[in-house]
């Protein structure tokens, strides 16, 4: 959301105000994409920003350097394409290698242009936009990120863009088109969904309250459920349904988790939760849950290391297209600690146990989600569990190592 909030503040018209924009390097990186794309964008305090828009995109004085931020380079080339501009994306050594074609590939079928320093479909690439007709796009798998991207697009498209989808993915981006006063139509399928607007809208700048994040909420909700005597409660997390699969999978596992002060935040349901030290069981996770938790998988992966049982997780291939392949590296990060895993091509099992015994040095590729899981797994271990890149989980979870700390975790920086 808060990638959202920047890019659509930059496009619309006026005065975008933000409160609890999330601070971290992926979103830091937009922000200062958008603003080379022309917007004013002021930071008030922690967490409030300004952004004044001039009602679209202009051609950028330099690269847009995107460092590790896959959503956001993917929404920014979707929300550039719409306007007769120029510019040029890269990113970090990781960003590099990670696909972009599942985003390029169908703005192209727009009318918009990349061309490749390197290999197809990976960074750096350039863009030139502008003059877009719309597309009905059918999600083969259910992608926040590609739909996203189609929808910024098509608001400056000739024609109505349509996304179906067969299972929804998050919607942040439809909830907040409307906030910013585009009119997007979502028509319930037998399966699935089907997402249209008209290009041509103008945006107009507005309040946005962001809510808190359900996936950095994870991490210490995480650690009060495998650490005996534990209780932690996380005020303020988003509780949208497309959101919570992880939640209420860890509840199916016999988690002693509540939510209380159920309330509206920024046009999202948000809600205070509450995690108990719990015996979890491991259980068969639903594969049409997966577009929900998509990136909880590795944290509920350390946690059903704890598990009587094993803990099925399929239809999760997405996984190994993220900043990582998030399945090998869970695997094999979770059996270096003596954990019982057995991977698949879209998936992986973990068996628990009471007793994990840790002790391992985790490679992490650089993944800001795997080392967050491992340090927690490594919370309630018998020995300490080190990870190599300590410093990338400051693309998405700047405070991790100081709130972990302040809850009472163990853990040393080299």
């Amino acid at each position: 959301m808060s990638h959202r909030a920047l890019i659509l503040g930059a496009m619309a018209t006026g005065t975008t105000e933000i409160e609890g924009l999330l601070e971290g390097d992926d979103v830091l990186a937009t922000a200062r994409a958008v603003k080379a794309f022309g917007a004013t964008v002021e930071r008030l305090g922690v967490g409030q920003w300004r952004v004044t828009g001039q009602g679209g995109f202009r051609t950028p004085a330099d690269v847009i350097d995107c460092g590790n931020a896959g959503t956001g380079v993917r929404l920014l080339m979707g929300a550039a394409a719409g306007y007769p501009i120029t510019a040029t994306f890269d990113g970090d050594a990781s960003l590099r290698k990670r696909p972009m074609g599942r985003v390029t590939d169908h703005l192209e079928r727009m009318s918009a242009r990349f061309d490749w320093s390197g290999a197809r479909g990976l960074l750096p690439a350039d863009l030139t936009g502008g003059s877009l007709s719309a597309i009905d796009h059918v999600q083969t798998v259910a992608s926040a990120q590609v739909k996203s991207a189609i929808l910024l697009a098509g608001l400056n498209a000739v024609g109505i863009t349509t996304v179906t989808e067969p299972e929804p993915s998050r919607d942040h981006t439809e909830r907040m088109l409307r906030a910013f006063g585009a009119v997007v139509e979502v028509e319930t399928l037998d399966e699935g969904w089907r997402v249209s607007l008209t290009g041509g809208q103008a945006l107009t700048g507005t309040g946005v309250a962001v809510p808190g994040d359900p996936s950095s909420a994870a991490f210490p909700l995480a650690a009060a459920l495998i650490v005996p005597g534990s209780s932690v409660t996380v005020e303020g997390v988003m509780l949208n349904p497309l959101r919570t699969g992880l939640f209420q999978t860890w509840i199916d596992m016999g988690a002693d988790l509540t939510i209380t002060n159920r309330r509206s935040s920024g046009g999202e349901e948000v809600g205070d939760i509450t995690a108990r030290h719990s015996r979890l069981n491991g259980i068969v996770v639903p594969e049409d849950r997966a577009a929900s938790m998509i990136d909880e998988y590795p944290i509920l992966a350390a946690t059903a290391a704890f598990a009587d049982g094993a803990t099925v997780m399929r239809g999760i291939g997405e996984m190994r297209v993220k900043e990582s392949d998030r399945i090998a590296l869970m695997a094999a990060g979770l059996a270096a600690c003596g954990v019982a895993v057995e991977e698949e091509a879209e998936g992986f099992t973990v068996t628990g146990s009471n007793a994990v015994r840790g002790g391992a040095t985790v490679t992490t590729h650089g993944d800001h989600r795997i080392a967050m899981s491992h340090l927690i797994l490594g919370l309630a271990a018998e020995q300490a569990v080190t990870v190599d890149e300590p410093g990338m989980i400051a693309t998405s979870f700047p405070g991790f190592v100081a709130l972990m700390r302040g809850l009472g975790a163990d853990i040393a920086e080299a």
